[in-house]
């Protein structure tokens, strides 16, 4: 691009770098799993949401290859024009009796799931409150909506009433809109206690189960079953992509929700539908997980040997690398460190010893961190030997500056 009307790119890109805000994309070759490898070396993997690793299952490839030998590679258009398929309502019949609810519809992301409901459902005459730690595409789809957006601080369900009490009465309609398991630290939002303020206040409640479906709950539903709402009135969105190793969004609850959706959800009505291999592949995921909680079981042992490890690492440092452990309810479990520059160091140098571990960092989260996430199929032994190498990259201390 020559031209000066594009220059501020350049100005732009230099402060993201002397803000260590810069990102990048790194290579990952082989089979989702435990180990990969990543610029030509070997990694454990402790950066993936595959919680069940089942991205890598033959289970699923097998059923992803038959529904392409069946429909094809895609689903060619909207569904509501030309892209319906069978298998798409399999898929949402399957995530309506596991969630307990009356139906379901599926998106061909996460993102478009959220960003396409609350803009169905809110407009210029409504009241959205978030909690402050929301996921980007709940951010996104609350600002689309042309409604009144608050936050409440994280997880406060005090503060959240005292909006509540503020600031109702003036909207039409109110919509309180949280995730579940919060992506960038690990903890669980108190749905209960924001479900009952929904009654009082009369409030919808949306909430995002991205990181809940799979691993939380006695069946693996997620948050809202581990929590004991599954009675209760709510929109509940998930995705396919995380511990069930495919991809796409979906939303569930009451039959009359659903069918608003499809008569108003944009990013449903305008969109392609789900290849048919994601949606056979959702399919069989859910199957494995209703079918082996053993792989529940072993997630949740690996979660607890990893907590405690670093738990004790952290009490017993002598310097200054690590600042804090952020508590979890999840197998996403957050290590802070001072700064941007140092969770970069702290990033390479794991890489380096052959572990792939996320260095998250401003304006994505509040303070620098790294961002572990644990695996079914992560053996004793990587557990272990991650923790050893955090234990000598804590005696080193930080970088020299």
């Amino acid at each position: 691009m020559s031209s000066a009307a594009y220059d501020w790119l350049h100005q732009s890109l230099n402060t993201i770098h002397k803000a260590h805000w810069h990102r990048s994309v790194r290579s990952l070759d082989g089979m989702a799993g435990p180990v990969m490898t990543c610029d030509g070396k070997p990694v454990v993997n402790f950066a993936s949401n595959d919680y069940l690793g089942l991205a890598g299952d033959p289970r699923l490839a097998a059923a992803a290859i038959a529904a392409i030998q069946t429909y094809g590679t895609g689903s060619t258009g909207s569904r509501l024009l030309s892209g319906h398929r069978d298998l798409h309502r399999q898929l949402e019949q399957a995530i309506t009796n596991w969630k307990g609810t009356e139906d379901a519809i599926v998106f061909s992301s996460g993102y478009l799931a959220n960003i396409g409901t609350i803009s169905a459902l809110m407009g210029s005459r409504d009241l959205i409150l978030a909690d402050q730690y929301n996921h980007s595409s709940l951010i996104s789809g609350a600002k689309l909506s042309g409604a009144t957006v608050q936050t409440y601080q994280h997880g406060d369900v005090a503060d959240l009433q005292r909006q509540l009490e503020q600031q109702r009465s003036r909207y039409r309609r109110c919509l309180i809109v949280t995730d579940s398991v919060f992506s960038m630290d690990g903890d669980l939002c108190p749905l209960p206690e924001i479900l009952d303020l929904a009654d009082h206040y009369d409030c919808m409640v949306m909430v995002d189960e991205a990181h809940g479906t799979g691993i939380l709950g006695t069946n693996g539903s997620g948050a809202v079953e581990y929590l004991g709402c599954r009675d209760r009135p709510l929109i509940q969105m998930g995705t396919l992509s995380k511990a069930l190793g495919s991809l796409g969004g979906y939303v569930t609850g009451a039959a009359h929700l659903i069918d608003y959706l499809r008569n108003r959800a944009p990013s449903w009505i305008y969109t392609t539908g789900l290849t048919p291999a994601d949606t056979a592949a959702a399919l069989a995921a859910i199957h494995i997980v209703q079918t082996e909680p053993q792989r529940r079981d072993r997630l949740w042992q690996n979660v607890r040997q990893l907590q405690r490890s670093l738990q004790t690492l952290i009490a017993e440092s002598t310097t200054n690398c690590f600042t804090s452990l952020l508590p979890s309810d999840s197998p996403i479990l957050c290590i802070e460190v001072p700064d941007a520059a140092t969770v970069m160091h702290l990033g390479q140098r794991l890489t380096g010893s052959g572990f792939l571990v996320s260095a998250v960092r401003p304006p994505t989260v509040p303070t620098s961190r790294l961002r572990l996430t644990v695996m079914a199929t992560h053996e004793p032994s990587h557990i272990q030997q991650l923790v050893e190498v955090l234990g000598r990259l804590a005696i080193a201390g930080l970088p020299a500056t």
